[in-house]
């Protein structure tokens, strides 16, 4: 088995199939093949066991587990069978996950000037105590950032969009872009796909 295939990403649903985390596909594997968790095939959405599962036709060039007897097909998606809660989680404070709360939009202006032309603002400049926080920073355009320059919004006669708080999003909201599989698309949130980063 090659490591870094095993390594990769599944999406773990809970068994009301909401996106709740992810798992490397090792672990996936040994949920299957426990009966703790059912492979999800996305086109058709149904469900296999590991035996089921691993006997299923891999496609040509298609990612899989080699074993000494058999080859299986990587499970992109997996919905537990007992559990049904979603974990309480809350997203890291980071540059990344900031733009996608905020949508690439300017919480001034309402501008999407692109992400080279958004800033960071502290709604309470850090001169003055402010914390880099969910609840203290939000996208600027440029211009409206030196406008506001380091006061209040209500200093400088300007009004927020909306009032920064952390997002209500999943765990998968955690997982680098780059990582996340096509397949996924079916079960995670259209505000995650919505926010795309350039750099």
């Amino acid at each position: 088995m090659e490591a870094s295939i095993l390594n990769e990403e599944t999406l773990v649903l809970n068994r009301s199939w909401v996106a709740i985390t992810t798992t490397s596909v090792r672990d996936a594997l040994t949920m299957l093949f426990t009966g703790n968790a059912r492979a999800i095939q996305p086109d058709t959405y149904e469900t296999f066991g590991f035996d089921s599962w691993s006997a299923l036709a891999i496609p040509p060039h298609a990612p899989c587990v080699r074993t000494v007897s058999m080859r299986i097909r990587i499970p992109e998606v997996v919905v537990l069978t007992r559990y049904g809660g979603v974990p309480r989680m809350t997203p890291s404070f980071s540059r990344r996950n900031l733009f996608l709360r905020d949508t690439n939009t300017c919480q001034y202006c309402g501008k999407r000037p692109g992400t080279k032309e958004l800033t960071i603002d502290h709604v309470l400049p850090r001169s003055r105590g402010g914390l880099s926080s969910w609840a203290n920073c939000v996208l600027a355009c440029v211009d409206c950032n030196r406008r506001k320059a380091n006061r209040l919004p209500s200093e400088a006669s300007m009004i927020l969009l909306k009032k920064p708080a952390c997002p209500a999003w999943t765990p998968i909201m955690e997982v680098p872009l780059m990582r996340v599989r096509q397949s996924w698309k079916k079960f995670v949130s259209d505000s995650y796909w919505n926010a795309t980063l350039e750099a």
